[in-house]
């Protein structure tokens, strides 16, 4: 079966520091795969090569089988709408209401009519949870949990075949972080999309996935089912996931 996502022999420098080093991965369809890893080790990275935000120096990444590692402008504009993202840090714009937040996507990338694309806001911002009221207020009248929940539903407004979670639990207290990976879970199974998350977050890595990949010094070092993390037999995975100091892993420390 062709992989939903497949990434074969990526390479990214900037300047001197190698970033990624050949990194292997397949993601199947409608599966939900997270990376995980220290920061710095080129989480962020994979997933901006993924998206044609970077462009690998060597390698290859394809969607559905097809070659997209070099698509470049128009010719990229098809496959970006099978995409949806849940950034970091939220990244909603202030000066915009909730549900145009939630729209802006369906308006400026698929040509939605405005008044389509409110009630279609309205309609994934239920999905999360928030009600009808919500779509008026400013993102900044929102507490964390609840922008990260807007967030969410923008992410899922074209109903995209893949959404990609940065970091989606960080800044989040243990209950509301519990809630957002609920949230992803049955949005993800919702939407019927594939799902590529990064995290250092071993509670909502477990939580999310099917299989994890653990990516360290710009290699994956181990994947497998999400079931399977606790008996890995590979050192790196086991420091990382039970937080130890003392391992394989240095991590680089200013004096």
């Amino acid at each position: 079966m062709t992989a939903k996502i497949e990434l074969i022999g990526v390479k990214k420098r900037f300047g001197s520091k190698v970033v990624l080093d050949g990194v292997d991965l397949a993601v199947e369809k409608q599966s939900s795969t997270v990376i995980i890893g220290g920061s710095g080790t080129g989480k962020s990275v994979t997933i901006k090569s993924i998206l044609g935000i970077l462009t690998p120096d060597e390698g290859t990444i394809r969607i559905d089988g097809q070659d997209v590692t070099r698509l470049k402008g128009a010719a990229r504009d098809p496959l970006m709408k099978k995409f949806g993202m849940l950034f970091q840090g939220g990244a909603l714009f202030d000066s915009l209401p909730v549900w145009e937040n939630v729209a802006f996507g369906l308006i400026q990338g698929h040509g939605v009519a405005r008044a389509k694309a409110k009630d279609i806001a309205i309609e994934k911002l239920a999905k999360v949870g928030l009600t009808s009221d919500v779509a008026y207020l400013s993102p900044s009248e929102l507490s964390g949990g609840m922008q990260k929940r807007v967030g969410l539903a923008r992410a899922i407004a074209a109903d995209p075949e893949i959404i990609f979670f940065d970091e989606p639990t960080t800044g989040l207290d243990p209950i509301m972080a519990d809630i957002i990976n609920d949230l992803i879970i049955s949005t993800v199974k919702d939407v019927g999309a594939t799902a590529l998350s990064i995290t250092h977050d071993m509670t909502s890595a477990r939580k999310i996935s099917d299989r994890i990949a653990m990516l360290y010094q710009g290699k994956i070092v181990w994947q497998g089912p999400t079931a399977e993390i606790d008996r890995s037999g590979n050192p790196y995975v086991d420091q990382f996931i039970h937080g130890r100091a003392e391992g394989p892993i240095k991590m680089a420390v200013k004096a």
